[in-house]
């Protein structure tokens, strides 16, 4: 299928930005659809990127919350990627800032696919959260490793609140996916993404949980909490690879490997030393159940997360996709280079 013009949400964030990045060189039109227009300072970044780049930037005004408001900006347009939606572990109302925007965003972005007669393919940015909720899932359901198969059972409102967010989104964009035959939905569900921001505006908690460690938050220690890792630019090349491979299909988990936190962190000492105040130790369980809560970590989490070892199945991203995979050493090392020189450490 021919695709010329693309609408993206969320394009001004950590992820959308390196999206929008690669859509522009490749020569597509983008529609920015942005909450308010007025603030350039959002996607200013983007407007430069532009003038360079073989496509065209256009800017749209629309809000996750409000219903009919991606309409027009989705009228002409061959495809959408919907990568807008919260990634924040800082609420104080998991309903309001984390689920509202989440499942209503996509019903009101996806609504404005069937709507226009012309998107064709539709790419949504989901998350490993969407896969799996506790490190334990993997054992308790007696597993060796997380595929694209599997589905997140065990977050709720009250228990990891951002990963049924995402659970409940993906899960309402394949239902609304089958209910009509216009459009084609492809899947994104990176694991923690790391590496460096185009803007120094950036709010992920990407960025935040590398400013903590850095700045020696856990440098007394880090509990045993295990992630898969990505290049936030390996995601924006997998959107760019699901658009363009009309054989893709389904969701496609992204991870160029699992680790804890504590040898990511040694992957960082290894290549800057004592530069930074890096945690060098674990903490042991017993002593995160007294003071997680410093870190914003209730006990259920505690309990059913650190000390468990998790493992990603990241294979059909390759083969399907055609991914080639940043080595984490050279994400952090970036991820690290770029922080430093806009002063955000």
């Amino acid at each position: 299928m021919e695709i010329n013009t693309v609408m993206v949400t969320g394009g001004t964030g950590y992820i959308g930005s390196w999206v929008v990045k690669d859509l522009l060189e490749n020569g597509y039109n983008v529609r920015l659809a942005a909450r308010n227009k007025s603030n350039k300072s959002k996607f200013e970044h983007l407007l430069k990127i532009a003038e360079a780049g073989r496509g065209a930037l256009d800017i749209w005004e629309a809000d996750l919350l409000k219903e009919g408001s991606f309409d027009e900006a989705a009228k002409g347009c061959e495809a959408v990627m919907h990568i807008a939606s919260p990634f924040t572990l800082r609420f104080k109302d998991p309903q309001k800032e984390l689920i509202d925007p989440a499942l209503k965003g996509t019903r009101n972005v996806l609504n404005a696919a069937t709507k226009s007669g012309t998107v064709k393919k539709v790419v949504l940015t989901s998350s490993v959260a969407a896969v799996h909720g506790d490190a334990i899932d993997m054992q308790e359901q007696g597993l060796e490793e997380f595929t694209e198969d599997h589905w997140n059972q065990t977050s709720s409102l009250k228990h990891q609140p951002y990963s049924y967010s995402k659970t409940l989104a993906e899960k309402e964009a394949w239902k609304m996916h089958d209910a009509q035959d216009q459009w084609k939905l492809l899947v994104i569900n990176p694991s923690f993404v790391i590496g460096p921001s185009l803007t120094k505006t950036s709010d992920s908690e990407s960025i935040n949980l590398m400013k903590d460690m850095l700045g020696g938050k856990y440098k007394t220690g880090m509990p045993e909490l295990w992630f898969g890792f990505v290049d936030v630019r390996d995601v924006a090349k997998a959107h760019l690879l699901a658009l363009e491979k009309d054989y893709a299909e389904g969701r496609h988990i992204l991870a160029e490997r699992t680790m804890s936190m504590l040898d990511y962190a040694g992957i960082i000492g290894e290549k800057y030393g004592d530069e930074f105040k890096l945690p060098k130790s674990k903490i042991p369980k017993w002593m995160v159940y007294m003071i997680g809560w410093m870190f914003g970590m209730k006990r259920t989490f505690v309990k059913r997360n650190v000390d468990y070892p998790i493992r990603l199945n990241s294979e059909k991203s390759k083969r399907e996709l055609g991914l080639n995979y940043t080595s984490i050493e050279e994400s952090a090392a970036d991820m690290v280079e770029q922080m430093t020189a806009q002063n955000l450490i």
